[in-house]
């Protein structure tokens, strides 16, 4: 796609000083966008990443780079998320998918779907993982919400539940591991340059019969003041902070990534 709104000039590595050698981390939906960026990051930084993604070569790509692991699950089975590690010091839940219909016509089917994905497994997967990190002593959870988490659109009912319960258990398990030593956090990105969103920008403006830039610029980026997409790296790298020694005092929070557009 081209880039129709400016990027950042240069974007240095999120890791920084940051060491996070020792700790392991799981990263859903880790094969690409922001779970690759992210799992880079972590592993940049020093940690051991599990990538998690049902597609098998894309998590097993990204493995390969971050000298970690992959694990092929399908998020909406139950019993694959059972299997994945529980020895995890930093979880970031990323895994998730989208649909986009009028309320009267969206499907039952993928409505569940898409709650089994983004809310059921992360709460299977802070179950699974917090034992571990309550026994060190330490823990992070990281949950790639959306500014969708704090306002809502329309035709994306399953979406928007998802991730406005997504931001409320990242809020149960921050009162709950406190006394831990273990954080609980969401990010909210606005609209990220991913496969995903620069598919969605493609199938709009075929739809309507407009230009790419002008789907950007009337539909996706109509209410945010800073006028380009967010890169990804730019999402890992406030992820990154979040596992960092500068964050242990922040939790049950969300951190809006969206270009301004909460603050109207």
């Amino acid at each position: 796609m081209t880039n129709t709104f400016p990027t950042p000039d240069r974007l240095p590595s999120p890791a920084g000083a940051l060491d996070l050698s020792g700790r392991t981390a799981l990263v859903t939906g880790g094969g690409s966008g922001i779970g690759r960026a992210c799992a880079l990051a972590l592993a940049q930084a020093g940690a051991f990443v599990h990538v998690v993604d049902r597609d098998a070569d894309s998590a097993k790509a990204v493995a390969e780079l971050a000298g970690g692991r992959a694990q092929v699950a399908d998020l909406a089975d139950a019993g694959a998320v059972d299997l994945l590690p529980a020895e995890v010091d930093i979880l970031v839940n990323n895994a998730g998918l989208q649909h986009v219909a009028p309320l009267t016509e969206f499907p039952p089917e993928r409505f569940e779907l898409i709650q089994k994905v983004m809310v059921t497994a992360p709460f299977l997967l802070m179950r699974r993982t917090l034992p571990h990190m309550y026994a060190r002593g330490w823990g992070r959870i990281v949950n790639v919400s959306s500014v969708h988490g704090l306002r809502a659109s329309a035709y994306k009912a399953a979406y928007v539940a998802a991730k406005h319960a997504l931001e409320g258990l990242s809020k149960v398990a921050a009162i709950e591991g406190a006394p831990h030593g273990v954080t609980s956090n969401c990010v909210n990105p606005g609209y990220v340059r991913t496969p995903l969103v620069e598919g969605q920008v493609r199938d709009q403006a075929a739809a309507h019969g407009i230009s790419e830039g002008d789907v950007l610029a009337d539909v996706m980026l109509a209410r945010s003041p800073v006028k380009r997409l967010l890169e990804t790296e730019e999402v890992a790298a406030a992820v990154l902070w979040l596992c960092g020694p500068h964050s242990g005092y922040l939790t049950g929070t969300s951190l809006p990534l969206d270009g301004g557009w909460t603050a109207g």
